[in-house]
C-alpha cells in the first residue's frame, strides 16, 4: 500500500513533531505534519481556528488535511492529537505503520502546562487531558500498528524505541538532526538564583515553556492548604491552577481580585485576608500570586502580611511581571496620596515565569514591559539594547526570536542587584531609573496609563536630566528617544502638569526629606544618584519631555 512509511498519533505533547524528524533521519525520508499543514492553508494558529469557528470547523479542516496527507506523502507524517476521532480517518489508516505515542497524565501536564495555544487544554490541564484520554485512549490503540510509552525517554530513545517495534533499519549514515531552535525552546528551562540577604532564603526564579509541573515542587510538602490569587482576567487559568492543586491532595482555593492597579488596595487586601481566616491558613500554607504585575504586587504583600509572613510563589504572566514585579521581594499597595507607599520586603519562595503566557498578551501590554527591560539594558546590560535594535519590530512580539534572552537577561540585571541589596538601602535604587517622574505620571492618570508607558517618559526624562546635569554624553541620550520611540513607547506627556508632577514626586518613597532624588547615568551601564538637582534644570528637562 502506497502512502506514509511511518505515521504517529497519541495526545498533544507527546513528541510527535521531535520524534517525527529524528524518524524521518533516521530512514532518510521526508517528514509532515498535518497541523502544520493546516496553519499553512489558513494563515492562522489551530488555536485561533478554535476560538474563531469552533471544534467542529477545524475537525472538518483537519480531516481534509489528513485525507491529503496520507495520499500525497511517502515518508513520516504526525497527526494532530484528535485526528483519530474521525471514523473515515481511522477507516484510512488501516494497513498503515501507525505508531502511538503514549504518556501517562503527570507527564502530560509537565510538557503542557500553562500553554494558552493548547486550545483543549486552557482551563484545568490535568483534569482535562485525564478526560481526552479516556475518550481517546482506544481509539488510538485501535489504529496503532505499535504503541511506544514516552514517559521519562528521550526523543532519541523514542525514536529507536518506535523502529525496533515497526522492525525498520535506519538508512545508511542516518543521524540526528539538528534540533529546531523551537524544540530546544520548548524542553529549555533556565534557573536564575536570587540570592537571600539578612533574614531572607535565596530562591529561584524559572524561565521557559511547561513549567506547571514545577509548581507543586515549589509549594513543598508541608504546605496543606494553598491560595491562587489570580485576576479577573485570568478567572479559568486561576480556577485551573486551583483544580489542578486540589487533585494533588491540596486544600486548593482561588481568590478573584480586580484587573490591574483596581487590585492593588487596602480594601482588595483586607478581602484576600478574609478569604485566608475562613480558609484556616496556617502559617505553614502557601500563597501562589497568578497575573501581572499588580497582582503579584497584591499577592505578596497579603502573603507578607498574613500571621507576619507566610511562603508565596510568584506566576506572572506579563513581560512586566516577569522582569520587575515578580524578582525582589518588593510588595505593596497604593494609596490615594500615592503608588506603592503601604508594602512590605517580602521575597517570594519562587518564580515560574512561563513564556507561553505571552503569546496571547495583547501587544500594548507586551511593549508595555519592555520599558523595564529597555531600562535593565540601560542601567546594566547593554546587550539587551543591541539585541532590540538588531530588529525593533520583531521585539515588540514575542514570537521573537530573542524573547526568551531579553527576558532572562533582565532577570538576571535583578536579580544580581537585589540579592546585594534587598530593602533599597543602596545598589537597588538603581532600578528606580525612570521610576521617578513615571509614578508621578501614574498617579497623575489614576493609574489608567500603563507602567511602562509611564516609566518610558521617565527614562525620557531621566536621560535628558543627565545631559542637562552634565552627567550624560549626547550620544547615549538620544539612544533613549530612538530605542523607546522605535518599539512604539511614548516619551512625552502633557507639559502644562509639570507643577503637579514636581509636587507628587516630593513625596516620592525616593526623596529623602525635602531633596528630591533622580537616578541618572554617567554613561551607558553606568547608574548613579543626583540629589537635590536645580529646579531649572529640572523644568528644562522637562521641557524636552512635556508637548
Amino acid at each position: 500500500m502506497t502512502g506514509p512509511r511511518i505515521v504517529l498519533v497519541g495526545p498533544m505533547g507527546a513528541g510527535k513533531s521531535t520524534v517525527g524528524r529524528l524518524l524521518a533521519e533516521r530512514l532518510g525520508v521526508a517528514y509532515r505534519d498535518t497541523d502544520d499543514d493546516i496553519v499553512a492553508d489558513e494563515g492562522r494558529t489551530i488555536a485561533e481556528i478554535f476560538v474563531d469557528e469552533g471544534e467542529p470547523v477545524f475537525r472538518a479542516i483537519e480531516k481534509r488535511a489528513v485525507h491529503r496527507a496520507l495520499a500525497e506523502h511517502d515518508g513520516v507524517l504526525a497527526l494532530g492529537g484528535g485526528a483519530i476521532l474521525d471514523e473515515d480517518t481511522r477507516g484510512l489508516l488501516s494497513g498503515h505503520r501507525v505508531v502511538y505515542l503514549s504518556m501517562d497524565v503527570e507527564e502530560a501536564v509537565r510538557r503542557t502546562g500553562l500553554n494558552v495555544a493548547r486550545p483543549l487544554l486552557a482551563v484545568n490541564p490535568r483534569r482535562q487531558w485525564r478526560e481526552l484520554m479516556e475518550a481517546r485512549r482506544h481509539l488510538y490503540e485501535e489504529v496503532a500498528t505499535a504503541v511506544v510509552p514516552t514517559d521519562g525517554r528521550t526523543p532519541e530513545e523514542v525514536t529507536r524505541a518506535a523502529l525496533d517495534a515497526l522492525e525498520l533499519t535506519a538508512s545508511p549514515g542516518g543521524h540526528p538532526p539538528d534540533p529546531r531552535p523551537e524544540d530546544v525552546m520548548a524542553n529549555q528551562v533556565t534557573r536564575i538564583q536570587v540570592g537571600g540577604t539578612a533574614g531572607t532564603d535565596p530562591y529561584e526564579v524559572l524561565v521557559g515553556r511547561q513549567l506547571l509541573g514545577e509548581l507543586a515542587g515549589l509549594i513543598g510538602r508541608k504546605a496543606k492548604r494553598v491560595a491562587v490569587i489570580h485576576p479577573e482576567a485570568l478567572a479559568e487559568t486561576g480556577d485551573a491552577l486551583r483544580a489542578d492543586l486540589a487533585e494533588q491532595g491540596y486544600e486548593a482555593v482561588a481568590i478573584q481580585v480586580p484587573n490591574a492597579e483596581e487590585a492593588k488596595t487596602a480594601e482588595v487586601a483586607a478581602y484576600c485576608w478574609k478569604a485566608l481566616g475562613q480558609s484556616g491558613f496556617t502559617r505553614s500554607d502557601v500563597i501562589v500570586g497568578v497575573g501581572g504585575g499588580s497582582t503579584t504586587d497584591l499577592a505578596g504583600f497579603v502573603a507578607a502580611t498574613w500571621l507576619r509572613g507566610v511562603r508565596w510563589i510568584a506566576i506572572p504572566t506579563t513581560v512586566l511581571a516577569m522582569v520587575d514585579a515578580a524578582v525582589g521581594g518588593k510588595t505593596g499597595i497604593n494609596t490615594a496620596e500615592g503608588k506603592n507607599l503601604v508594602g512590605a520586603f517580602h521575597p517570594p519562595g519562587g518564580v515560574l515565569c512561563d513564556l507561553a503566557a505571552l503569546d496571547s498578551l495583547p501587544v500594548n501590554d507586551y511593549v508595555s514591559g519592555l520599558a523595564e527591560v529597555i531600562k535593565a539594558g540601560f542601567i546594566a546590560d547593554p546587550v539587551i539594547l543591541e539585541l532590540i535594535e538588531s530588529d525593533p519590530e520583531v521585539a515588540r512580539t514575542p514570537a521573537g526570536p530573542h524573547t526568551a534572552e531579553l527576558i532572562e537577561r533582565s532577570i538576571r540585571v535583578k536579580a544580581e542587584v537585589v540579592s546585594s541589596d534587598l530593602k533599597e538601602s543602596g545598589l537597588r535604587e538603581i532600578l528606580n531609573y525612570g521610576h521617578t517622574l513615571g509614578h508621578a505620571i501614574e498617579k497623575n492618570e489614576r493609574y489608567k496609563w500603563r507602567h511602562g508607558a509611564a516609566v518610558s517618559v521617565g527614562m525620557h526624562f531621566a536621560a535628558e536630566l543627565g545631559r542637562l546635569a552634565g552627567r550624560l554624553d549626547d550620544a547615549t541620550a538620544d539612544r533613549h528617544r530612538t530605542i523607546l520611540e522605535s518599539v512604539g513607547l511614548p516619551l512625552h506627556y502633557r507639559y502644562d502638569q509639570w507643577p503637579k508632577l514636581l509636587e507628587t514626586m516630593k513625596v516620592d518613597k525616593k526623596s529623602r526629606g525635602d531633596l528630591l532624588r533622580f537616578i541618572v547615568l554617567d554613561g551607558l551601564a553606568k547608574p548613579t544618584v543626583l540629589e537635590g538637582p536645580d529646579p531649572a534644570v529640572l523644568l528644562a528637562a522637562y521641557g524636552e519631555v512635556g508637548q
